[in-house]
Formats: structure tokens, C-alpha cells, sequence
């Protein structure tokens, strides 16, 4: 049974203010952050471009929280070092975008690094099926991958609960990680019920009408009223 301290919050740093971005990771660092999500697009899998390598390290200098990093790249594999560069980055790539998927999570696991990998609203829970084994998380799209602040597709929910089917029925030790439209509402609570244990908010926590620490103060109630 997950508990309700099992639930991780990781704030989505695409949503920030980037003209004062340090500022914002520390305070969703000191807000109780337990992931800081990195968002890296490369402009060809998927349409927009974020950041690169300068930019995460100038994020990971600025929290001692893990980083959440989502490559949104095709062939991850070259650039796996070049984005991973302590034990606690995690790694998610997208199954879509690796050729030979299993060889890349098996060079992510040995460099030492968590590793996730990611599937897309049109992408079967199956294209993970054979490497869950070796995962420590598997990230569940609820929008397509590109932008922020699109709404949550409601059919995710059912592909959370196959997921979790299967890595009961497995028992493996592997999280569900949702991502995309996450707010703090039913979004997040029927997530938790379904079986997600990290959840990636951006636009919830970076936004105009609350303050970092009420965002996340209300993220934590809502994951609260889930059990």
C-alpha cells in the first residue's frame, strides 16, 4: 500500500521564471521539493527547445535535491553524460526516441544514475513491459510532450492503472511518475489513487497567484485527501 509520505512532489522548472531561476529552484528547494524536474527539448523530438547543459548545471548548483531530468531528445544516448554528471541525477528518456532502448537504460544504469523511462499518450504501456525490471520509474505522459500548461488527458488514468498492475504483479520496485497538467485537484488525486508516486507539476507551483510554499503546501494537502 503507498503511503502518503511515498508521494514525491517535483516542482517542473520549465515553468519558472528563468530570468530568475536560481532564486525559484531554491525556493521550491526550501518549499520541500523532493525532485526538481528538468525538462531538456532538442527541437526534432519534440517541436520546442528549452535549455542545455549550461542550464542544468546552473540548476543543480542552486538545490541539494535530486534532479528529475526528462530527456525530450532523439538519440539520448549520445548526450547521456553530458547531462547526468552525479549519481543522484535521475534519467528518464522517452521510449520513442531510442532505437535500442534496452541498451540505453542498461548504459544509464551503468554510470550509476536512476533511470526512468517515459511514454507518450499514444504509446501502449507494453513498450515498457520488457525493461521495467530494470527501471526505478516509469514516467506516464498525461499530455503530449513539448510545452507547459496543457491540460491532463483523462485516459492516463487508465494507463497508470495497467502500469501498476503489472509492476505489482512483477513486484517490482519501480515508481509511476506522472507528468503533464498536474494541479493541485483532481488531477493529483485520482494520479495517486491510480497509482502515480511522483507527480511533476509546473504551472501548480511556478504561477502568479500564490507564493512557491503555498503552491506546494496545497500540492502536499491535496496527495493528503487522496488516502
Amino acid at each position: 500500500m503507498v503511503s502518503e509520505a511515498r508521494v514525491l512532489i517535483a516542482p517542473s522548472v520549465l515553468s519558472a521564471d528563468f530570468a530568475d531561476l536560481g532564486r525559484q529552484v531554491r525556493a521550491v528547494t526550501d518549499a520541500g521539493a523532493d525532485l526538481i524536474h528538468v525538462d531538456v527539448m532538442d527541437g526534432m523530438f519534440v517541436p520546442a527547445i528549452s535549455f542545455g547543459e549550461v542550464v542544468v548545471d546552473a540548476i543543480r548548483a542552486n538545490t541539494d535535491v535530486p534532479l528529475n531530468i526528462h530527456l525530450m531528445i532523439q538519440e539520448p544516448e549520445n548526450l547521456l553524460s553530458t547531462f547526468a554528471k552525479v549519481e543522484t541525477d535521475q534519467v528518464l528518456v522517452h521510449a520513442e526516441a531510442c532505437g535500442h532502448l534496452h541498451r540505453t537504460v542498461s548504459r544509464i544504469r551503468n554510470m550509476g544514475n536512476p533511470v526512468g523511462v517515459a511514454i507518450n499518450p499514444g504509446t501502449p504501456v507494453s513498450a515498457v513491459e520488457d525493461v521495467l525490471s530494470m527501471l526505478d520509474m516509469v514516467m506516464v505522459m498525461s499530455v503530449n510532450p513539448g510545452a507547459a500548461g496543457q491540460s491532463f488527458i483523462p485516459q492516463s488514468l487508465d494507463k497508470i492503472r495497467r502500469l501498476k498492475g503489472i509492476i505489482d504483479q512483477g513486484n517490482y520496485d519501480t515508481q509511476i511518475e506522472v507528468d503533464g497538467g498536474i494541479k493541485a485537484d483532481n488531477t493529483a488525486i485520482d494520479s495517486v489513487k491510480a497509482g502515480a508516486t511522483i507527480l511533476v507539476a509546473g504551472s501548480a507551483i511556478f504561477n502568479n497567484q500564490e507564493t512557491i510554499p503555498e503552491a506546494m503546501k496545497g500540492m502536499r494537502g491535496c496527495i493528503a485527501s487522496a488516502f
